[in-house]
């Protein structure tokens, strides 16, 4: 099994885009993730939406929006977030992570990502 971050950007329209893809592949939803982290001493969180395989082919898609939330009591984003998962039955998952900004490179933050997901069973583990 394959996975994959497919980022998006950190603005409303970019969070909403993600929405959508949640909405729109309820069928393959697999988790609604926020990832948290602190950033210059800053709380911020990453929505991730995991997608279930699709039926042909070894990929399963997660889409994020990286460390573009600041975490607040009064976040209207986590709020929208959090009605997103309400309206489509899941809960959204919260785990504690490295800043992106504590790699050399992104690429190996999300291996990093990928690792912990594995390890909590969150995605399917390699095959």
């Amino acid at each position: 099994m394959i996975q994959r971050f497919i980022e998006l950007g950190e603005g409303y329209s970019d969070i909403y885009e993600l929405f959508e893809l949640a909405r729109s592949n309820k069928h393959r939803l697999a988790h609604l993730l926020l990832l948290e982290t602190t950033i210059d001493g800053q709380r911020k969180g990453s929505f991730v939406v995991v997608l279930s395989p699709a039926s042909e082919g070894k990929f399963q898609p997660l889409y994020i929006s990286r460390e573009g939330v600041a975490l607040t009591e009064s976040s209207k984003r986590i709020e929208l977030f959090q009605e997103l998962a309400a309206s489509l039955e899941k809960k959204v998952i919260s785990i504690d992570v490295r800043s992106s900004k504590s790699f050399a490179e992104t690429d190996l933050y999300y291996q990093y990502l990928i690792g912990i997901l594995r390890m909590n069973r969150y995605i399917l583990p390699m095959q």
